[in-house]
């Protein structure tokens, strides 16, 4: 089922991406980009393995700087901040990464207190086991506390490493294809679980992704990273009704082959 794109608030700005682009010697990887995120989207960006999706997410949380442009996020302008302000902002930033970046050493709950008593060090032990309990209900994996990530299938890694970023009550979610290595039933499980994120939250999200099915489901708009720019944009549908042939391949290796 397509995600509709309606209930958007489209003057409230979350993630500016204005004029920016980014090389590497001689590898032109974004060029001149132009890109929006407003409050509470679900903003999905599509593109081939290589064409600078990940260095789009870099360059949002401050670890890369644009060659020219400018990144703003939540008013601030990330390549201009300093090292304390930008440890400041990325607390309003969650990440969830390929791997879910689970600490093997930790049951889920000790993975899930490290970022609060890291973050948050004024908090007694009652909050924090309150804070443990709700992103794990929120997640639907309350019976996981006491296991180790090892004893957890590639689902419900990835789930408590979203319930890991949520604790922190992020304003902005960075999703770094959600559903690389999962089956398709995990697959739709976890693309539920970002629809759920986005209005349990109220979260403005960013999801790197090459799985149209996952773009399709979750997506209150896409766009279409190619060469180096953002070609193409709107809703599933307009972006793929298209015979460009640098679009079409796309659509049906996912849908066809």
């Amino acid at each position: 089922m397509e995600k509709s794109r309606t209930n958007i608030e489209k003057d409230e700005v979350v993630i500016h991406v204005d004029g920016v682009s980014k090389s590497f010697g001689d590898l032109h990887v974004l060029r001149d980009v132009d890109l929006k995120l407003y409050e509470r989207e679900n903003l999905v960006v599509l593109g081939r393995s290589g064409t600078g999706k990940s260095v789009l997410i870099k360059l949002i949380s401050g670890l890369l700087k644009p060659d020219n442009g400018d990144v703003t996020v939540l008013g601030e302008v990330v390549n201009h901040l300093n090292e304390k302000d930008l440890r400041m902002l990325r607390q309003r930033i969650g990440f969830s990464f390929q791997n879910s970046a689970l600490y093997d050493s930790m049951t889920v709950k000790e993975n899930l207190e490290f970022p609060l008593v890291r973050n948050k060090r004024n908090l007694t032990r009652a909050e924090i086991d309150k804070e443990v309990d709700e992103v794990l209900d929120g997640v639907g994996l309350s019976q996981a506390k006491y296991q180790m990530p090892s004893e957890l299938s590639g689902g419900q890694r990835k789930r408590i490493g979203i319930a890991r970023t949520l604790i922190l009550r992020p304003d902005i979610m960075l999703y770094d294809e959600p559903t690389a290595g999962l089956d398709p039933i995990t697959c739709l499980d976890v693309n539920s679980l970002i629809n759920e994120v986005q209005v349990r939250y109220n979260t403005s999200s960013i999801i790197i992704t090459h799985d149209l099915a996952c773009a399709k489901m979750v997506g209150n708009r896409i766009v279409m990273l190619l060469d180096g720019k953002f070609e193409r944009q709107g809703t599933f549908q307009e972006i793929f009704s298209t015979d460009d042939q640098r679009v079409k391949p796309f659509y049906d290796y996912n849908f066809i082959v």
